[in-house]
């Protein structure tokens, strides 16, 4: 019976040894890979992506594990005569989907049938023409795995894999192990990784959490701040108008003052048309009405006098003369229009059109 033994107490990296049996199982482990070899060896390690293996070699001596060695997994490296190698040129397809692709060449390759191996496959580079690659078959014949386990006792319940060793004794990277036999060990950094992948996570989620509350006050600021500016600049606008408007009307009202005959002009024109018998007892100016009422020797003829070139228009005796016994006139009340120009005469008239008629 073969002796169980450390393999010369090294540790060898970690490669992955993950069947490819599917595009995205293939492409994640390439991925993986790649990432983790432009980590330093003391990140790798730290990070539990290169945590090595114990090599198991059944021709030598058995010392016990260090404490450092007691976690890492175990893999039964076979000698290089154990099995056969057989290398093949095939399409680059063929690289996705390669140990199912190898499953079907077992029969035309080796002498056994796929049911008496257990085998795996490798790729090792690009074929020799253009959209080829080529790969490397690796098979052992079950009856000589299965030996070899058994010589392992308890010990084979525990491996992680089987590899092969090429020319030069060193492992050659496949796994002939099947799946359903391979033993899981609990990874001691596992835990940790997971500790800081969910504080990583935790912190990424506050942090993306306490940006969007920020961008929040920030956009409820400026909507407040835009609506603040918004209100005084319809506040400026309505005063803007109303200084407007107020000058308009100002301007308006200084133009009719101007036009509009003043009360001692009315005055002394009246002084200088009415006949000396005549008597004025109320005289009236509302607006643009001039009201007069009063006693004369002359009553009949006094819009005659008052026509004419006269700061009035229109001139007219309101209702019939009534005779006056006691002063022996006629008592008369006679209305005129004061000659103010139309609105539309007035400088600084606002326009009944145009701009200014869209006012409100």
């Amino acid at each position: 019976m073969d002796r169980l033994a450390l393999g010369g107490g090294s540790i060898a990296t970690l490669k992955s040894l993950r069947d490819r049996d599917g595009r995205l199982a293939g492409f994640f482990a390439w991925w993986g890979r790649s990432l983790a070899a432009w980590l330093p060896p003391g990140w790798r390690r730290a990070l539990g992506l290169d945590r090595g293996r114990l090599l198991l070699r059944p021709d030598q001596p058995l010392p016990e594990p260090s404490a450092a060695q007691a976690d890492l997994p175990r893999w039964l490296l076979l000698p290089a005569a154990s099995g056969l190698r057989r290398r093949m040129v095939l399409p680059a397809a063929a690289g996705d989907r390669l140990r199912e692709v190898m499953a079907f060449e077992i029969d035309r390759q080796t002498p056994f049938t796929a049911e008496a191996v257990a085998f795996d496959a490798r790729l090792l580079g690009r074929g020799g023409g253009e959209g080829q690659v080529e790969a490397e078959l690796v098979v052992v014949p079950k009856a000589t795995l299965d030996a070899r386990l058994a010589a392992l006792g308890p010990v084979a319940d525990t491996l992680a894999g089987v590899d092969i060793e090429d020319d030069a004794g060193k492992p050659l990277g496949v796994n002939l192990l099947p799946r359903a036999r391979r033993g899981r060990r609990r990874d001691p950094a596992l835990l940790p990784n997971l500790a800081l992948a969910a504080v990583a996570l935790l912190a990424s989620g506050l942090a993306l959490a306490q940006l969007l509350h920020n961008r929040q006050d920030a956009l409820a600021e400026l909507e407040t701040r835009v609506a603040g500016e918004v209100e005084q600049a319809r506040a400026v606008s309505l005063q803007r108008q109303q200084l407007v408007d107020l000058i308009d009307g100002r301007s308006h009202v200084e133009g009719l003052r101007k036009q509009r005959p003043v009360a001692v002009e009315v005055l002394d024109e009246l002084a200088r048309r009415l006949p000396d018998n005549t008597w004025i007892d109320k005289l009236a100016i509302d607006n643009d009405r001039l009201l007069l009422i009063g006693r004369s020797g002359e009553a009949s003829a006094l819009v005659g006098r008052l026509e004419g070139g006269a700061p009035w228009r229109s001139p007219a005796l309101s209702g019939a003369l009534q005779p006056d016994a006691r002063s022996g006139r006629d008592r008369f009340t006679l209305a005129a229009d004061l000659a103010v120009p139309a609105a539309s005469e007035v400088p600084g008239a606002p326009a009944t059109g145009g701009a200014n008629a869209g006012r409100h």
